[in-house]
């Protein structure tokens, strides 16, 4: 059970109701009238909470496993608890972040703006919207509805976020548009300026950035993640992108809609990603770059040149993961040899 001093729990839901809301079929010993008021992990979870297996490294958890109702796919149900309720789904992860969901919804506190908030006469703030100690909103900014702004952010002058951001504690915000559920956690640095120099004998001369960061909807954005603005063209991040914490992205760089940019990443400016990008913990892109849609970058990758639509590499340089191996397999027989 969560810390209810952190979360509150909702519900409870009948099985029906949770089958219903994840599309899974009830299967094993289940009733739909049985009462759920809680999820839990498999090794702890009891008779009235909701647990999941989506990774079979966990099954003799399962098979052990006494809680009320488990999510799971339906070539496991042989290996289930005898008599357990069962909701049988072809994706058991996506199943129980529904239900996690529905018994940990998201809720907006009451409408407030904190008397320490610097809020500039001419920003327009929709209804709903929390804004927190210390805020700082400069001049002609939009924010939509039901908006929360976290203690000690700045939002510069005209920018504007669409409806139901969540910005947290010590966010920045400058010379960006941000759609629609998008969320900015703690200490993110959005828009400042790109790093672009004219190097030559003459020394390093800094070069105007003059671009703006584009943000589609129902974008995730992590802590301390830092997004250069465009130095002419822009900065985009694609719709439904979810960046975790400590990602910098370089100016004028695309990234397109469904990509999952993994901690410690880094793309340099110029690079374009297309859709459904995703990139493993640690890998860099040097610049100027064109990435396929689909394609799969393993941590600590270090990517030099184009990908086609849907390889996948890994290594440093990066190598198509077939090859990389291969290589790997080859010099661990030499070092063997001598």
């Amino acid at each position: 059970m969560a810390d209810p001093r952190f979360f509150s729990v909702a519900g409870p839901f009948t099985l029906n109701e949770i089958a219903t809301l994840v599309g899974a079929e009830i299967g094993g010993g289940g009733e739909g009238r049985l009462v759920l008021r809680d999820v839990a992990p498999l090794d702890t979870a009891g008779p009235d909470q909701l647990s999941f297996l989506d990774n079979r490294k966990y099954i003799d958890a399962f098979r052990k496993c006494a809680a009320g109702a488990i999510i799971v796919m339906p070539d496991l149900v042989g290996e289930a608890p005898k008599g357990a309720a069962l909701l049988l789904s072809k994706d058991p992860y996506r199943a129980y972040a529904k239900a996690a969901q529905a018994f940990y919804p998201d809720r907006l506190p009451p409408p407030e703006i904190a008397p320490s908030a610097v809020i500039d006469p001419s920003a327009r703030l929709g209804e709903g919207c929390v804004v927190g100690p210390n805020v700082v909103i400069e001049a002609n900014v939009e924010i939509g509805s039901r908006c929360r702004i976290g203690p000690n952010s700045v939002i510069a002058q005209g920018c504007k976020l669409g409806d139901d951001v969540k910005v947290g504690p010590n966010v920045t915000l400058s010379h960006c548009f941000i759609g629609s559920r998008v969320m900015l956690y703690p200490g993110a640095r959005i828009g400042q300026d790109g790093f672009g120099f004219a190097a030559g004998p003459a020394g390093v001369l800094k070069v105007p950035q003059l671009g703006r960061v584009v943000i589609g909807d129902d974008v995730e954005i992590g802590a301390n993640t830092t997004i250069d603005r465009g130095a002419g063209p822009d900065t985009v991040i694609g719709a439904g992108t979810m960046i975790d914490n400590l990602v910098q992205i370089g100016h004028n760089v695309t990234v397109g809609r469904g990509c999952i940019l993994v901690s410690q990443v880094g793309i340099s400016g110029s690079t374009h990603l297309e859709d459904y990008v995703v990139i493993g913990g640690q890998a860099g892109l040097s610049g100027h770059l064109h990435i396929g849609k689909g394609v799969k970058i393993g941590a600590q990758a270090g990517v030099m040149a184009d990908l086609s639509a849907g390889a996948t590499v890994v290594g440093s340089p990066a190598k198509p993961r077939g090859e990389f191996f291969r290589q790997l397999v080859t010099l661990e027989r030499l070092t063997k040899k001598g």
